[in-house]
């Protein structure tokens, strides 16, 4: 099988240009497109450094330089939990919720875009498709583990 002939591959490619145009974006706007992205998905009673991570498929050890960077930024701070001492909390300051904003209107406005080149038919496909792979690739997740044991 051919590369361009994967599913993988496509993804992969969609994603790396998607990302690289809200990277030169945000560049514009002092961010990166991670850190946009970590901007949108704080709420404003505050969100659970490990609740982060889980959006971001990382650890919470291998979140915390981006989390210094945007604390250093003056974009974030943190505050123990107050039901679970254990448990951090991020929440924007101003000057987040600022570049919170302008990243939510470029995400809104690519979205837009798109929703002007493409048929709600062609969008509605696509997002079905594109949860179907999703559920396909937990499911082959799961089966990977026999397929090791199998094959060890």
């Amino acid at each position: 099988m051919k590369q361009k002939e994967t599913v993988d591959y496509f993804l992969k490619i969609v994603w790396q240009n998607i990302s690289n145009t809200y990277n030169q974006i945000a560049s514009g706007f002092g961010i990166t497109q991670a850190i946009g992205y970590v901007l949108i998905n704080i709420e404003a009673t505050g969100t659970k450094v490990s609740a982060l991570a889980a959006l971001l498929g990382v650890k919470s050890t291998s979140l915390s330089r981006m989390l210094n960077s945007m604390e250093q930024m003056g974009l974030i701070y943190r505050e123990t939990d107050v039901e679970d001492k254990r448990s951090v909390k991020i929440f924007l300051t101003p000057f987040g919720v600022e570049k919170r904003k302008l990243a939510r209107d470029v995400v809104v406005s690519f979205n837009e875009y798109l929703n002007d080149k493409l048929s709600i038919k062609e969008k509605e496909q696509l997002i079905a498709t594109l949860e179907k792979v999703n559920k396909l690739t937990l499911h082959y997740s799961a089966l990977k583990d026999g397929y090791e044991q199998k094959y060890k």
